[in-house]
């Protein structure tokens, strides 16, 4: 079950049920399976308008897909994949005690990274892979994945607290993964996570994940055989400790992360002493299996 909110990143979800036809797709793949020729016949429909309702659909998470082999062709087959929904409407106090910002994979503003390497927008790849000079290329900007086996990349965003305002947590969300050359299932990397200069903890991704499957954002031509999704994790510091997923990653509190600075700093390292050296991929919006980039989350005082 989807239990949405008021938050931006559920947009497609509202935007998904606003249409007729869209609900019909779902109650013809209710209970099985359908591929877009056969969905397209049975509603008298076009097999090109039936795919963009299809993808309005599979951003909203609302549908899935598998490509087969059948008959001497490739069909793509596609499956309802929730069977409830829960709205939660928004209030106008919860709004105003939460501060979003994000921030786009290609917006670093330091990096120290070792091969291999390489960015990519959702349009092309940028420059050639395995040399650092392109982390520098103007177009970076617009990367939406970049991938390295050891160092770092760093973001800063600025501080919109204003100095009346306290926090209670932060939350930072992101999809991340391990780099190995190729894919593999089993890539263990220990990556650590700083803010302001502080050590939030470290955590060790499991794979360099995509050989079953491709990402559900990643684009058609990206190359199957490299990053193709990764785990959407987050983040809290809260003043209890830190947490990841609700395990406790280390004892930094909210108070401990230096909130007054005028710009915040957050970033992700491979180190070279680190027991898993497993590379780093991050995926922004429009790779993956979440179409969203790297989110920070204010939680404000009530008083």
């Amino acid at each position: 079950m989807i239990k949405a909110n008021g938050e931006l990143r559920f947009l497609p979800l509202y935007e998904a049920l606003a249409s007729e036809v869209r609900w019909r797709i779902m109650d013809l793949i209710a209970d099985n399976e359908m591929n877009v020729k056969d969905i397209a016949a049975t509603l008298g429909l076009s097999p090109s308008i039936v795919t963009m309702h299809i993808r309005k659909l599979e951003q909203a998470e609302l549908i899935g897909s598998r490509r087969i082999r059948l008959n001497g062709g490739t069909h793509k087959m596609c499956f309802l994949t929730e069977k409830n929904i829960e709205i939660e409407l928004p209030s106008a106090s919860w709004a105003q005690r939460i501060i979003e910002q994000t921030i786009s994979v290609g917006h670093y503003t330091a990096f120290e990274i070792h091969p291999t390497c390489g960015l990519g927008t959702r349009e092309k790849e940028i420059g050639i892979w395995d040399d650092p000079r392109y982390f520098l290329d103007p177009e970076r900007v617009h990367a939406a994945i970049l991938w390295f086996g050891r160092g770092y990349v760093e973001y800063k965003t600025p501080n919109y607290l204003l100095p009346e305002q306290s926090v209670d947590a932060i939350e930072i969300s992101m999809e991340i993964a391990s780099e190995a050359p190729g894919l593999r299932d089993h890539w263990p990397s220990d990556i650590r996570f700083t803010f302001n200069g502080i050590s939030l903890g470290t955590w060790t991704s499991p794979a360099d994940f995509g050989r079953a499957a491709r990402g559900r954002y990643t684009p058609e031509w990206w190359h199957r055989n490299v990053n193709q999704y990764g785990l959407l994790k987050t983040i809290r510091i809260d003043d209890v400790g830190t947490y990841m997923d609700g395990e406790r990653m280390s004892n930094v509190t909210v108070a401990d992360i230096k909130l007054r600075e005028p710009f915040w700093t957050l970033r992700f390292t491979v180190d070279e002493e680190a027991v898993n050296i497993g590379g780093l991929t991050l995926y922004g919006s429009g790779f993956g299996n979440h179409d969203q980039d790297i989110m920070i989350r204010v939680h404000l005082s009530d008083s």
